[in-house]
């Protein structure tokens, strides 16, 4: 009988989920399904529980089964849904992310896919997304109205850069599993940016992965994106030091997002805009 997860990463996107996700993949007490992403509480919602519950037909004796969506902070149907179909006792991570470097990096993704053509300036305008996935502290509301705080680990993706292995510490113990030591190699945490090697194979590349979600082949899609042959024939790795937003973009996705980052602090009780250099 399959299982229903007990854990969820909910998001931001571009703060450290493609690392975490398989990162605990490797750990024994842990299932994950192999592709991360599966969107059933905000796109797929209509397929029913017992869709949702297949995806989990692998899991066994894991203590953790889980799931790594980023998106599902900023579906204002998630939590409702989450808490009818799962029930009170789920367990959530979250990864803060600066506001400006994760939209930055939101936007570098769809330009690497062809996806926007326009200037970071311009889409930050034309793209509500990209300043409506810093809302952190309205997405953590709206979780935090079913579920109590100790039931939602708040990571900041910071921490990932500089002490991976601190970083999985934590999130191991909130999930109370044994530590998953990192090798050397591990340890040195792959974050780094890239850039299509093809604009248009990156493009078909991502068009043939939502085709795939739409009819039912996330696992597909999972193995093929965690093939490292994938990677290195559309990608190649990109300086993100060498482009940066204008000064005008920062202070503008500041400006916009301060509220939610003050409110962020006063409810966690963290300094982010002191670490983040605001």
């Amino acid at each position: 009988m399959s299982r229903l997860p007990n854990f969820l990463y909910i998001g931001p996107d571009k703060a450290g989920s493609s690392w975490l996700h398989e990162t605990l993949l490797r750990h024994p007490d842990v299932y994950l399904t192999p592709a991360k992403d599966l969107y059933f509480f905000d796109r797929y919602y209509d397929r029913g529980t017992d869709w949702y519950a297949e995806q989990f037909r692998d899991a066994r004796g894991e203590s953790v089964v889980g799931e790594v969506c980023q998106d599902y902070l900023f579906h204002p149907q998630a939590a409702d849904r989450i808490r009818a179909t799962l029930g009170p006792s789920v367990r959530f991570m979250v990864s803060l992310r600066d506001p400006v470097e994760r939209a930055w990096s939101s936007y570098l993704y769809a330009q690497k896919h062809g996806m926007w053509l326009e200037p970071f300036s311009d889409a930050l305008e034309r793209r509500p997304e990209l300043l409506g996935h810093g809302r952190y502290a309205t997405g953590l509301e709206r979780f935090l109205e079913h579920y109590p705080r100790e039931l939602v680990h708040v990571a900041v993706f910071d921490d990932l850069g500089r002490d991976p292995q601190g970083f999985l510490d934590a999130v191991t113990d909130f999930l109370d599993i044994d530590p998953l030591p990192l090798s050397e190699e591990e340890r040195r945490a792959k974050l780094t940016a890239a850039k299509a090697r093809s604009v248009r194979a990156a493009n078909l590349a991502r068009r043939g992965a939502d085709w795939l979600r739409e009819h039912d082949g996330a696992r597909i899609v999972g193995h093929v994106k965690r093939s490292p042959l994938v990677h290195r024939v559309l990608y190649r790795p990109l300086d993100r030091s060498s482009v940066r937003p204008e000064e005008r973009d920062v202070v503008a996705v500041r400006t916009a997002l301060a509220p939610e980052v003050e409110r962020l602090e006063d409810r966690l009780g963290l300094s982010l805009r002191e670490a983040w250099g605001w």
